[in-house]
């Protein structure tokens, strides 16, 4: 084991008697110099086996050591060589960076001697120079992840445990996170990196999949995804509603898994099955079936039994709205200044009726800030925002009425029941009496709501704190959702279930307006608004904003890709440099 820097054997734990165990007898071995992902559903244990990693849990059963350090035994010696970076922002938001960075030498004993010589590398090192001064609680959320990890390092650790250091980060802020860590490692470090974005499970060297407390895989990503080989197509020249097309490819019993990728349809077969036929599919004369590589995360939902299945069960209890494709949503010159800073400039766009459109931008662009003016949260300074014909300045009660909210932190009430949160939300939606009652038993039963109905809010788990966030925005069958990054930190199985929803009630007629850092959900968008320093970069179709990028060096670039290389060409023509 002398090439091990973290050996797991036979690790039990529970939070409690009666409690169900949140790791069953689990065994692994981890190795320095490599980065090792750590994936797997809400629930399956992936930070209680970090905090156990931490010393900061004692399992019940088994043993962990780590660089043959028993965390039984050694807790002290073991934080000295630790570095952890948790889950939610473990920073003081009242703090500026360099405080930040002070507090964390003296919690870690660094020496006097050194310090200053130590802040200017880690601050070079995150590109944070030039904000020492900001409070934490100020800075983009790529900039908090970056400070959170510049503290982890005050210490250069033996091992780095990450606990989904990119939640809420825009693409090219998780590039930088990536490269970043990928420096530190050398043959003494050891990385473990908990993450929801299964394309950076993909770019690690070993993975550990974990389901319900237990380790269903271990090993390199790609023996993983050799088990879906020639399981995977694309459906291709689709004439018609793609999303209609998917909901059906699902309700197939040979196939396992499929989503939305611009104007085609992916799908994963389940073992042994042959495609089922086009036909079935309503997907037009045209289309076709083209085999496609397999990708990690087709076989990350194949290991876990499959997708959730093409009907949504909150899309089948609403009725549909009357009308066509008229404009349901408007935002006209909007524009915001705080002061003399210009958060967002002229933004304009329309969205109509039974459409999804995407507001994509890196962190800080100003895409929150639009959300807010278009849900009347924010007055802007000038411009316009209508919903369903209402200027949500003039007739804002009105407007609210008609539109449902899910904004991007929890914002349901953290001390009160998750019944609570319905029988409160649905109430201020007007709803009362037998409706009222009808409406919460069928939001519990839709959502599965049932073993947390008695807890508060702000202790559910990650994934039914968003179910609940949804539930509550759609009580009163609005005509438009908002949803400003409805599934960040969610995991892939959870995401999947919420954008079947999604796409049901557009097919009723509901009109979305969403936000993301997930670039293979922005792939179910019929069109995008990239959002970039406060102004509308582009606008269009996922695909078209691929084509728009395409280059002998990317010849068939991703949507990220895409994002990434508008960005740079706005940069180069207006001679800023991408921050």
């Amino acid at each position: 084991m002398a090439n091990e820097s973290l050996v797991i054997e036979e690790l039990t734990y529970s939070y409690g008697k009666g409690l169900p165990l949140a790791l069953a007898k689990l065994s692994a071995a981890i190795r320095p110099g490599i980065v090792t992902g750590l994936v797997g559903p809400d629930g399956a244990g992936k930070t209680t086996l970090m905090r156990l990693m931490t010393a900061l849990l004692l399992p019940a059963s088994g043993r962990l050591t780590v660089f043959g350090l028993d965390t039984r035994t050694a807790a002290g010696e073991l934080h000295e060589i630790i570095g952890y970076m948790p889950q939610r922002f473990g920073l003081y938001e009242d703090l500026s960076v360099i405080q930040n960075l002070r507090l964390y030498a003296d919690l870690r004993n660094v020496p006097e001697s050194g310090r200053q010589q130590l802040f200017a590398r880690l601050l070079a090192f995150t590109g944070l120079e030039s904000f020492q001064k900001r409070l934490a609680g100020r800075l983009s959320g790529g900039m908090k992840q970056k400070l959170g990890l510049a503290c982890a390092l005050i210490r250069k650790p033996r091992l780095l445990l990450l606990d989904e250091p990119s939640v809420g980060v825009d693409p090219v802020s998780r590039r930088e996170l990536w490269r970043m860590v990928q420096e530190l490692v050398d043959e003494e470090t050891a990385v473990i990196w908990s993450t929801a974005y299964l394309d950076e499970a993909e770019l690690c060297q070993e993975v550990l999949l974990l389901d319900d407390g237990k380790l269903i895989f271990s090993g390199p990503p790609q023996n993983l995804t050799e088990r879906v080989a020639g399981r995977c197509f694309q459906i291709q020249e689709i004439d018609g509603n793609r999303r209609r097309v998917l909901a059906h490819a699902l309700q197939q019993q040979e196939v396992q898994d499929g989503i939305v990728q611009g104007q085609n349809v992916r799908i994963v077969l389940r073992a042994g099955q042959q495609p089922p036929a086009l036909s079935l599919l309503d997907a037009g004369p045209e289309a076709r079936l083209t085999p496609v590589a397999p990708r990690f995360e087709d076989a990350y939902v194949d290991a876990l039994g499959g997708g959730p299945g093409g009907t949504s069960a909150l899309a089948a209890s609403m009725p549909p709205l009357p009308g066509d494709g008229h404009v349901t949503v408007e935002a006209k010159g909007l524009t915001k200044r705080f002061g003399d800073f210009t958060a967002a400039q002229d933004v304009s766009f329309a969205i109509r009726r039974g459409e999804i459109f995407g507001l994509l931008g890196p962190n800080g662009a100003g895409k929150s800030t639009t959300f807010k003016m278009m849900c009347g949260l924010l007055r802007p300074t000038s411009g316009t925002g209508r919903v369903v014909g209402l200027d949500l300045q003039q007739a804002p009660g009105q407007a609210r009425s008609r539109l449902g909210y899910m904004a991007q932190k929890f914002s349901l009430y953290g001390d009160l029941s998750a019944r609570q949160n319905l029988e409160f939300f649905s109430g201020v939606y007007g709803l009362t009496g037998a409706r009222q009652k009808e409406t919460v038993a069928r939001m519990i039963n839709i959502f599965g709501l049932h073993p947390h109905l008695k807890d508060p809010a702000k202790d559910l788990p990650l994934g039914f704190k968003q179910r609940l966030a949804l539930a509550c925005s759609v009580m009163h069958e609005p005509a438009v959702l908002f949803l400003d990054e409805p599934t960040s930190g969610v995991d892939p199985l959870t995401r999947r279930e919420f954008w079947t929803h999604i796409n049901g009630l557009v097919e009723l007629g509901v009109t979305v307006l969403v936000t993301t850092h997930f670039m293979d959900e922005a792939e179910y968008c019929d069109r995008i608004g990239l959002i970039y320093r406060g102004r509308m970069i582009a606008n269009g179709p996922p695909d078209e904003l691929k084509a728009q990028t395409r280059s002998p060096q990317i010849p068939d670039p991703t949507l990220e890709e895409a994002f990434i290389t508008l960005l740079q060409q706005w940069d180069a023509s207006h001679g800023e440099a991408a921050s």
